[in-house]
């Protein structure tokens, strides 16, 4: 092997590395981030959150098809702020927390919008079910953090959640709105 093709493989190298580096400094800021769950009682709309939630991020602005996004959701972190309801959260009819304690995310594709607008689809799997999402995000940056917003619907019965007299939807809706607002550190300029 020739001297320079020798130093152009070690560019190669050191440039992979380099930006491996890079993904692995993106951190989630949990304190700054919230994910929210709204679905709809008798008609009402109700409000839940999880407090525990974790993220492994590569995203690269630049080249949004080279990312990998991945969640983990600590499903006995729900609360709804109603002791009675946070109570049945975990129970095997709703969440079954003891059988399947986490939830989870993997994206597949990330695709460029414009304007700092990303379409992330992915594979989520909550309590033994894992269906296809499409998720509509949008980056907002401010010095070194940025702010990632978005919001998804899915269908709860899908994922087994409030199943047997809660499989009913004129108590509980089928529809589930999913709210997040994530902080990161260490995503290059959008």
């Amino acid at each position: 092997m020739t001297v320079s093709r020798l130093m152009v493989s070690a560019l190669v190298a050191t440039s992979a590395l380099l930006g491996s580096v890079a993904f692995a400094q993106q951190k989630l800021v949990p304190a700054q981030s919230e994910i929210v769950f709204v679905s709809k009682q008798m008609g009402v709309p109700v409000e839940g959150r999880f407090k525990k939630f974790d993220a492994q991020i590569a995203f690269d602005p630049a080249k949004p098809d080279a990312s990998k996004i991945a969640f983990t959701v600590d499903i006995a972190s729900a609360t709804m702020g109603v002791p009675e309801s946070d109570a049945e959260l975990p129970r095997p009819n709703w969440f079954n927390t003891s059988k399947f304690p986490q939830a989870t995310f993997q994206s597949s594709a990330v695709k460029s919008l414009g304007g700092g607008k990303f379409e992330v689809s992915g594979k989520l799997s909550i309590k033994g079910a894992s269906r296809d999402v499409v998720v509509p995000v949008a980056l907002a940056q401010s010095g070194a953090n940025t702010t990632v917003t978005g919001t998804f619907p899915l269908k709860r019965l899908a994922f087994k959640i409030g199943e047997n007299e809660w499989a009913d939807t004129s108590m509980v809706a089928d529809d589930v709105q999913v709210k997040f607002k994530l902080a990161l550190t260490g995503v290059g300029k959008i």
